[in-house]
C-alpha cells in the first residue's frame, strides 16, 4: 500500500483541522475510510503502533470537526491511539517516522505539536491533566473546551476515578469520552442507544433534569423519591449510574465508527456546562480484518504487508528475557503451590500468557492498577503465600509508595520481576527503564540484582524466589546473548560477583559490570586490556571483591544501563569513599536528562554504551 497522498482525493485536501472543519458534513465519511485506509500504509511501511489507531478513526475527525482545536483542548490517554491525531495536525508526511530515531515521538508530545497539549505515554493520566486545564479555562473566562479520550483498560485505574470525583465535586467544565472497545457490551449499540444518547445529550433533558431538582429541592422526601427513580430508570437503561454518582452526565454507549452521530452528540455536549461523560464503543483494529481478530498481536507492529493475513516472524532464534521469566515461572509454579504471580495488565508484554493458562488459579491480573498490585503481594505475602509481581520498570515507578510503605517497611517476601529494565527504544522517554536502580537502591530491606545473561536471570530469579524479604531482579526488553540456561535452578550466594576476565597483568583498568551490556563491556575490555568482574548485586555489594579489586587496580570502571545519578556506580563510589579505597573510578551509564526514542542499539551508540563508546570513554579518562 502506498502512501502517496495523491490516491486520497480527500485526506489530501486536510493538513490542520481548520481543512477539516471547511469541509461539508457528507464528506466526513471518506475522509475516516482514507485516514484508515493511509494509517495502514504508513504503519505497515514503517512499524508503530497500530490497532488502537485504527479503533479511533472516526473519533479523531468527529473531535477535530466538532471542536476548536488547539483552542480547544484535547487530550489522549497513553497515546497510542494517537496517530490519526498526529495525520491531521500537519505531522502526515513524517508519520512514518514515528518511533525512530529523530523521527515523531511516539505519543503525543507537547514540543512536537500545539495540538498535543499534554505529553503522554503513561495510562490513566488524561482525566486527572483536563480537571487541571478546566479549572485554568474556567478562571480565563474564554469559554475554551476541555476533552480527554481514555481507554477503558485505563479507566480501571485509580488515578482515573480519583480525577473523576474530583471533577464532579467542583462541576468542572469537561468531557471524558470513553472509548470501549470490548467486544462483551457491542449489543447495548444500536438505534435505541443512539436515540437515548440524543435525548441525554440535549439541552431539553438537561433543563427538565435541573429544574426538577431545584423544584424539588425543598421537599427532602419527594426529592430522595425522584432521585432514585431516576437511578432506577437510568440504571436500566444506560450503564453510567457510577459516573452519575461521580458528578457526570453519563451519555451514550453510541457506535464510534459512525462519524455523523459523533458530530451530531458531540455538538450537543458542546452546548452544556459541568463535567459529561460520553461513552463510545469501537472495535480495536477497526476496518483491517487481522488487527480485528487479533488486537493484542497488531498493537504494536513490525513493518508488514497488509496483504498477507499474519504479521512477519521474528529473526532472532534467541528468547527473549520475557520468555526466560515466563518459563521459570511456570517451572517454580510446578515445585510450589504457593507461588502467585501478579501483573498489572501486561500478560503478553510480560511472557505469562503460558503460566495464566497452566496456572490460572495462581495467576491475578489485575489491570491497570500498578499500586494495587504491590500492596496485593504484600498482602499474599504476610498470609504465607510467595507472590511475584511482574512490572515494567517504569511501571513500578507508580507502585513506589506501595513498595516502601506496604512491603520493604515490613520486610515481606515479595519478588519484583522488573522487565524493560534499561534502554527500552522505540516508545521512547516515557517507557526508557532508566531509573530503577536508583529509586529501589534506597529503600532498606531489599535485594537488588542484575543479571548479565539469560541463565543468571533464571538463577536469580529462582534465588530471589526463595529469599525472606523484598527482591528485585531486573532485565531488559529484548533477547539475551545466547547464554546456555541450565535449567537446574540453584541459590546464588547473595551479594557476591564473579571475576570474567583477568586482563593484561600490565593493565590497571577493572571494569564492574552491572547487568546485560556484559557483552559490550568484555569487547572493550579486550580492547583495553582490562580485567571484568561480573557484579551481580547491587544490594547488597560484593564489599570484600571491591576492596580487593581496589587495592589490586588503579582505576575502577562502573558500568550500567541505568541513570548515573543514584545508581550502582553511585553506591560502589560510596563504599570506597566511606573506606578510604586508594583508586580512582569512573562511572558509565545514562547522563541526568531523558533519553529520546530509537532503537536499542542506536541509544547505545549515541551515549557511549557500545563496546567502541565504552573504550573511548574510559580512554578519554585516563588520558585527562
Amino acid at each position: 500500500m502506498s502512501t502517496d497522498i495523491s490516491l486520497y482525493p480527500t485526506l489530501r485536501l486536510i493538513d490542520t483541522p481548520d481543512d477539516l472543519r471547511s469541509l461539508p458534513l457528507s464528506e466526513l465519511k471518506a475522509a475516516s475510510d482514507e485516514l484508515r485506509q493511509y494509517l495502514l500504509a504508513a504503519v505497515s511501511n514503517s512499524s508503530g503502533h497500530f490497532a488502537s489507531g485504527l479503533g479511533t478513526v472516526e473519533l479523531t475527525i468527529a473531535l477535530h470537526y466538532v471542536y476548536n482545536t488547539p483552542f480547544d483542548q484535547l487530550i489522549w490517554d497513553v497515546g497510542h491511539q494517537a496517530y490519526p491525531h498526529k495525520i491531521i495536525t500537519g505531522r502526515r508526511d513524517k508519520i512514518e517516522t514515528i518511533r525512530q530515531l529523530d523521527g515523531l515521538h511516539p505519543f503525543p508530545w507537547r514540543e512536537e505539536s500545539e495540538y498535543d497539549t499534554f505529553s503522554v505515554g503513561h495510562s490513566s493520566t488524561s482525566i486527572s491533566a483536563a480537571v487541571g486545564m478546566a479549572i485554568a479555562a474556567q478562571k480565563e473566562g474564554k469559554n475554551r473546551k476541555v476533552v480527554s479520550v481514555i481507554g477503558d483498560g485505563a479507566m480501571t485505574a485509580g488515578m482515573a476515578f480519583e480525577a473523576m470525583n474530583h471533577a464532579g465535586d467542583i462541576d468542572a467544565d469537561m468531557l471524558v469520552i470513553l472509548n470501549d472497545n470490548d467486544m462483551s457490551i457491542s449489543e447495548n449499540v444500536g438505534a435505541l442507544n443512539s436515540h437515548f444518547a440524543r435525548i441525554l445529550s440535549g439541552s431539553m433533558y438537561t433543563t427538565l433534569r435541573e429544574g426538577g431538582k431545584k423544584l424539588l429541592s425543598g421537599l427532602p422526601p419527594i426529592k430522595e423519591l425522584a432521585s432514585k427513580a431516576e437511578e432506577h430508570l437510568k440504571g436500566m437503561v444506560v450503564p453510567g449510574t457510577i459516573f452519575e454518582e461521580l458528578g457526570f452526565n453519563y451519555i451514550g454507549p453510541i457506535d464510534g465508527h459512525d462519524v455523523r452521530s459523533l458530530v451530531d452528540t458531540l455538538k450537543r455536549i458542546k452546548q452544556l456546562k459541568g463535567p459529561q461523560l460520553l461513552h463510545i464503543v469501537t472495535t480495536k483494529g477497526k476496518g483491517y480484518k487481522p488487527a480485528e481478530a487479533d488486537p493484542i498481536g497488531y498493537h504494536a507492529v513490525p513493518k508488514f504487508n497488509p496483504q498477507e493475513s499474519s504479521l512477519p516472524k521474528k529473526a532472532s532464534s534467541l528468547p527473549t528475557f520475557s520468555k526466560i521469566f515466563g518459563d521459570w515461572l511456570c517451572d517454580m509454579a510446578e515445585q510450589d503451590p504457593k507461588l502467585m504471580a501478579i501483573t498489572p495488565a501486561m500478560r503478553e508484554g510480560s511472557g505469562m500468557v503460558r503460566f495464566s493458562k497452566e496456572f490460572p488459579k495462581q495467576y491475578f491480573d489485575v489491570a491497570i492498577a500498578e499500586q494495587h498490585a504491590v500492596t496485593l503481594a504484600g498482602g499474599m505475602a504476610t498470609q504465607g503465600l510467595n507472590p511475584v509481581v511482574a512490572i515494567y520498570s517504569s511501571f513500578l515507578q507508580r507502585g513506589y509508595d506501595q513498595l516502601i510503605h506496604d512491603v520493604a517497611l515490613q520486610n515481606l517476601p515479595v519478588m519484583f520481576a522488573v522487565d524493560r529494565a534499561g534502554v527500552v527504544g522505540a516508545d521512547g522517554a516515557t517507557h526508557q527503564g532508566l531509573y530503577d536502580i536508583s529509586y529501589l537502591r534506597c529503600v532498606p530491606n531489599i535485594v537488588i540484582m542484575t543479571p548479565s545473561d539469560e541463565n543468571e536471570c533464571r538463577q536469580m530469579l529462582y534465588t530471589g524466589h526463595k529469599l525472606d524479604k523484598p527482591s528485585v531482579v531486573r532485565y531488559p526488553r529484548g533477547t539475551g546473548c545466547g547464554a546456555d540456561i541450565q535449567q537446574e535452578m540453584v541459590a546464588l550466594p547473595i551479594g557476591k560477583g564473579i571475576e570474567l576476565l583477568k586482563g593484561n597483568d600490565n593493565n590497571k583498568i577493572a571494569l564492574l559490570n552491572f547487568g546485560t551490556l556484559k557483552q559490550n563491556v568484555l569487547d572493550a575490555a579486550n580492547e583495553l586490556g582490562a580485567a571484568v568482574f561480573d557484579m551481580r548485586f547491587v544490594k547488597p555489594l560484593d564489599h570484600a571483591l571491591i576492596t580487593k579489586v581496589a587495592k589490586q587496580y588503579d582505576t575502577l570502571v562502573t558500568i550500567e544501563d541505568n541513570v548515573i545519578a543514584g545508581g550502582a556506580g553511585s553506591a560502589v563510589n560510596e563504599f570506597v569513599m566511606k573506606n578510604k579505597l586508594a583508586t580512582s573510578l569512573l562511572n558509565i551509564g545514562l547522563p541526568d536528562e531523558f533519553v529520546k526514542h530509537g532503537t536499542q542499539q542506536e541509544i547505545y551508540q549515541i551515549y557511549q554504551l557500545d563496546a567502541k563508546g565504552l573504550v573511548a570513554q574510559i580512554s578519554k579518562f585516563l588520558a585527562d
